[in-house]
């Protein structure tokens, strides 16, 4: 159309401290970030940066939030109303201290008129990973479909959110795929389960007891009730569909198996807990991805190998939670295919499910080389399929019952 033209809209990747210190810095009004006239000169303490005593006086070298770090000042303690922070602040100077002492006896000196160079540099880095994590945890809160919280947590080392991950709350498929096969019937229970409900339209039982808990055996498929059903939000053969019920909380290992989940609730035996979501891709397309990854040391290609070997989830940049979920050869977890809205056996929907009591504050785990799970690696191990094995890749699960290897 002549004289029209098309506007393109795309999220801000920036935050808004950060848009907030540009229009400082080039004093500029933006009223829909909140720097009007009244708040272009407003201070508020970011973190704190350094310390330092003159003439008897402590003083602390502030960021402060929505200013470029050139107009950090140096600000007296008694002015400063900011006791988390400070609390941050020396708890994060004293962690520093105490790791470079290798675990001997921290002696806190009293005195100190400043700090090294590398102690306020290791603050200063501790502060920006704290906001960068609490960032990262409110944008996985906002994107979530289930009503229970993640959390985020790294008392190990300096590493940030993953740069290069996107949270989805369900398949995304490849161009061609379709996830989605256009079912348009359901059951006409009014109570489920009854004689004609889906998982025995289906050929199998239903995978569910009264108290909601998995009764089927591993290889078995479980059928929900679909869209087009009659039975309400409450039927008890609706499970994996709802999302996981359990607080979460993504974390980083100790011993060197990157990020990790652990569960902040009691979870009961053959309970549900999480799907396994990603990009849906062709085994060739797997193939070649696979082979990529292979160079970089780590893959989340998880084969729906149910009926055939035609697809793949690639769970690498687009994924929930699952994501962090590391191997082990003892596991709490099962891998259980779903069919709920697809009844094409290529493209079953892959649930996680306890397989025992785990406590709260028990990291989770599957096995990388259960059945339907051949080619999948979490964020720091790379457990690979037979097909494209390159090198045996060593197994930090430490159970009793290791196999010493991913692969």
């Amino acid at each position: 159309m002549e004289g029209w033209r098309a506007a393109w809209y795309v999220p801000c990747l920036a935050s808004l401290e950060t848009l907030q210190e540009l229009c400082r810095k080039e004093n500029l009004r933006c009223k829909s970030i909140g720097i009007t006239n009244k708040r272009l000169k407003s201070y508020e303490v970011e973190y704190l940066c350094d310390y330092k005593v003159e003439e008897g006086t402590e003083y602390y070298l502030v960021k402060w939030k929505g200013w470029p770090e050139s107009s950090n000042t140096w600000e007296p303690q008694k002015n400063l109303k900011c006791p988390m922070l400070l609390q941050n602040f020396l708890s994060d100077k004293n962690e520093y201290l105490s790791r470079v002492r290798e675990g001997k006896p921290l002696k806190v000196r009293n005195h100190v008129k400043a700090l090294k160079p590398a102690v306020a540099d290791y603050i200063v880095k501790k502060a920006k990973q704290r906001i960068a994590l609490q960032r990262w945890k409110e944008e996985l809160n906002r994107k979530k479909n289930h009503k229970a919280m993640i959390l985020v947590e790294n008392t190990v080392d300096l590493e940030g959110p993953p740069l290069d991950f996107y949270y989805i709350n369900e398949y995304k498929p490849a161009p061609g795929i379709n996830v989605l096969n256009g079912i348009t019937t359901g059951c006409e229970c009014t109570d489920c389960p009854a004689e004609k409900c889906c998982p025995k339209e289906a050929g199998f039982i239903l995978a569910y007891n009264k108290r909601k808990k998995l009764k089927i055996q591993p290889g078995l498929p479980i059928y929900e009730c679909n869209s087009f059903c009659r039975c309400g939000p409450d039927c008890p053969n609706r499970i994996v569909q709802k999302g996981t019920p359990y607080s979460l909380c993504i974390f980083r290992t100790s011993n060197g198996r990157g990020w990790g989940v652990k569960t902040l609730q009691k979870i009961r035996t053959n309970s549900f807990v999480m799907e396994y979501v990603g990009e849906v891709i062709t085994s060739e397309e797997a193939e070649r991805r696979g082979q990529l990854y292979d160079n970089q040391g780590n893959t989340y290609l998880f084969d729906l190998d149910y009926d055939s070997d035609e697809f793949t989830v690639d769970a690498a940049r687009y994924g929930n939670v699952s994501h962090f979920v590391n191997h082990s050869c003892d596991p709490n977890l099962q891998v259980f295919n779903v069919f709920i809205d697809n009844l094409d056996l290529r493209l079953p929907r892959i649930a996680l499910f306890s397989t025992r009591t785990i406590k709260a504050g028990e990291e989770l785990t599957f096995d990388y080389q259960m059945k339907g799970s051949l080619d999948l690696s979490s964020d720091s191990a790379d457990g690979l399929s037979p097909s494209r094995k390159r090198i045996r890749t060593v197994c930090k699960c430490g159970a009793v019952c290791c196999r010493g290897y991913l692969n």
